[in-house]
Formats: structure tokens, sequence, C-alpha cells
């Protein structure tokens, strides 16, 4: 009987994920996620004997009380709560239930947290030690040849401050030498323009120009191939070799990621002058509100602004 009670709610999610893929363009990460936080609840409500389809709103909140007692992050928290929620709002439009339970659950209270963020100084120091590491012509060739990869994927995302997901699956043709935007196709299926410079143009010809020299031109669709599952490298991969990066440049591991420099792609444009709009698009935000964890930078222009061009502010 729990059996069959066990492969009903399991059955419940599956639904609920399946919406996900097909009504809103969920991505793996995403599906993976609500798997997770859900995967959570079931265990939870198992183990109290109820059901998904019978769960009540107690029943929810002591669920919450157990995520908050494990001592998970408020992040970690919020997230499951918003799972819950949504699976639970899917299964009353359904009409697998006759009424939402989640619906006046409160989540806890967020204060809203800057983006850590590299200095321009930082993000050059990053780039002259990946430059230089490209160009050692006395390293063997499948180390140079890792180093341009590596050179090339930080000039790429800083350019265009794609997801690091979006930047690792970049098709072949990215690099093709008349290109001047990328085409990339981020949350939801939804697809968008994203200018390249000068910089990262050089960075992928050199990169590819070294894979030809090293007979490693296998046919490839995509830009960074890899013998893994999927076919190109890993997030994680990027992520491990940035911050042997940036130890051998002076910052520290935990202020360096893939998204820091997405980060400071858009903390530098906005520093320099760009409207919170054009950063809103070329990041691929679909609600404005997000773009704005960086309004810091807007402020501190603004103030800066003020202070050496307002006539009557003392010298």
């Amino acid at each position: 009987m729990a059996s069959r009670a066990n492969n009903a709610d399991e059955s419940l999610v599956e639904l609920f994920l399946d919406m996900q893929a097909a009504e809103r363009g969920a991505g793996k990460n995403t599906l993976d996620a609500y798997r997770n936080d859900l995967d959570d609840l079931l265990a939870h409500l198992r183990a109290a004997k109820v059901s998904v389809a019978k769960a009540t709103t107690d029943d929810l909140r002591g669920f919450l009380a157990s995520v908050t007692e494990r001592g998970l992050a408020t992040a970690s928290l919020a997230r499951r709560l918003s799972a819950v929620r949504q699976l639970y709002r899917f299964l009353y439009a359904e009409g697998k239930r006759g009424d939402d339970p989640a619906a006046v659950l409160e989540g806890p209270k967020r204060g809203r947290t800057l983006p850590k963020v590299l200095s321009i100084a930082e993000v050059d120091g990053l780039l002259t030690q990946a430059r230089g590491n490209a160009e050692n012509a006395e390293q063997p060739t499948a180390i140079r040849l890792r180093a341009a990869r590596l050179l090339c994927l930080l000039e790429v995302v800083y350019a265009t401050g794609l997801r690091v997901s979006e930047l690792v699956a970049l098709p072949a043709s990215a690099a093709r030498k008349d290109q001047r935007m990328l085409v990339v196709r981020g949350k939801g299926n939804k697809e968008r323009l994203v200018p390249l410079n000068g910089a990262a143009k050089r960075a992928m010809a050199e990169y590819l120009k070294l894979r030809e020299d090293a007979k490693e031109a296998a046919p490839s669709k995509w830009l960074f191939p890899s013998f893994g599952e999927q076919g190109h490298i890993t997030r994680q991969h990027f992520a491990r070799e940035l911050k042997a990066l940036g130890a051998a440049s002076g910052i520290r591991p935990e202020r360096l990621s893939p998204h820091v420099l997405r980060h400071a792609f858009a903390s530098h444009l906005l520093h320099n002058g760009a409207d919170l709009r054009v950063v809103q698009t070329l990041l691929g935000h679909a609600d404005i509100s997000t773009t704005q964890i960086y309004t810091h930078v807007l402020e501190e222009r603004l103030k800066a602004l003020v202070r050496d061009l307002h006539p009557l502010t003392d010298g």
C-alpha cells in the first residue's frame, strides 16, 4: 500500500517536471534543482506517512521547519519553498487537488545580497595571466592548447556576459571569421543577440589555430569539445581551471567563479555609463528586477558624477 502511495507521489512530481520542461522551457539544471528539492519533500512526507495528494498546510510547514533545523542557508530554504508552491499550484490547476495548501506559506526574509564583483584591474590581471600561459611556446602542445582554450573562454564570457551553461555549450559556428554577434539560446529556450569584441574574436581564432596545428580539429558541433557525455567541456571543469588561474593571479578561490565574471561584465558596463535596460537585454534577464542587483554600481556612479561635476561641490 505504501509502495503504491510512493509511486503516486513520484508520478505527480514527474507530471510537474514534464510541464516545466514542455510549457516553460526549463533546462536540465533547473529541472535537476526542482527534482532535488521535491525529493526532499517526498522523503519528509513519506516519513510522516502523508501523501503529496493529502498533505495539509501544517504538513508543509513541518517540512520547511525540518529544512531550517538542518541548518540550510536562507537561499536554500527559499528555493525549496518556491518548488513546493509551484508544485501545489500546478496540482490545483490540473485538478489533482481541490485546494492549494502551499498558497498561504510564508518564506524567510531575505536581504538583498550584492553580487561578488572583480575590479577592472583584477579582470585585466586574469586576462594577462591567461594570455601569457597561452603564448608560452616552451610548453608542451597539449598544455598550451588548454591554456588557449581557457583564454578564449575568459575573453568570450567577459565580452558577452554569458551564463556559464551558455558559454560552454557554444556551437562551433560561433567562431566564424565574419561573426560580429552571437545568437544565444538562454533560459526558457529564448534567443538573444550579444555582440563580440575584437579580443574575443582573436582569442577564438588563436585557439582554433592551435587546435588545428595540434591535429585536434576533429569535426565537432561544439566550440569547446570534450570527450565527456555532454560533448563539450563542463561548467565544473571551467570553474576549476578558472580558480587555478585566479590563484596564480593573486585572487582567492572563493572570490572567483564563472558567474563572478558575468557579474563583472554587467558591473563594469554600468560603471562606464551603460543603460540598465541594455544590460538586462545582454544578460538575458526576463525581468528588470533581476538586473537591479547592480543598482549599487549606478548609485556609486551618480555620487561620483555629483561630486565631480556639481558647481557647488567643495573641491
